[in-house]
């Protein structure tokens, strides 16, 4: 009986994964991190082994101000590492190729906006497998399309990308934690093992 009660259910390992939800929303994981260990939650067994993945977790030292605006003219931009992401972030890009990558993303809310406005560019989004993507928007003489697997654990985090491009392209990339590297080694692995899910 106590090694059955020690086995951990399906609503300890909700419990749980809302408990890391709330980890991020303080500023304690990035979204990757919470990726992981949501992941984990939903694979470990016993009680003490998720208690572990989604027990406190210490606070961290001052946090960065929000980023709300990524502009970039005529120009290559790439914005990654421990960005923290305000409410509603705005990525601007005319005549530009912009790599936004939010894997190391902070966030403080449940959902957070990202309006990427494109004209005569290009426009990368990085997001983390398991995080809950909305990509939403209209896109003249572009494309908008999106990359990987759709496997957001439920209590993530939503992420909505909002897409206005004038013969622009956005590509969102639903990476795996497995997979590391730079913009031609991620679209590489990601191109050749998936096809794009329609826009």
């Amino acid at each position: 009986m106590d090694e059955l009660s020690a086995r951990a259910s399906d609503t300890d390992r909700e419990h749980a994964v809302a408990a890391l939800r709330e980890h991020v929303l303080a500023g304690r994981l990035t979204l990757e991190e919470f990726s992981e260990r949501a992941r984990a939650a939903y694979l470990v067994r016993e009680q003490d082994d998720l208690a572990a993945l989604a027990g406190p977790l210490p606070a961290l030292p001052t946090r960065r101000r929000p980023s709300r605006l990524t502009p970039a003219l005529l120009a290559h931009v790439v914005r990654r590492g421990r960005l923290r992401l305000a409410r509603r972030a705005i990525v601007v890009a005319a005549f530009s190729d912009v790599d936004f990558d939010l894997r190391e993303a902070e966030i403080a809310h449940a959902e957070t906006d990202v309006h990427l406005l494109v004209a005569f560019g290009n426009v990368d989004v990085y997001v983390p497998e398991g995080i809950a993507v909305d990509v939403t928007g209209l896109t003249v003489g572009g494309h908008r399309r999106e990359w990987g697997r759709d496997a957001a654990q439920p209590s993530a985090p939503v992420l909505g990308v909002r897409v206005l491009a004038l013969f622009g392209t956005v590509d969102v990339w639903r990476v795996p934690s497995d997979l590391r590297g730079g913009y031609r080694e991620l679209t590489k692995a990601l191109a050749q093992g998936q096809a794009a899910l329609p826009a």
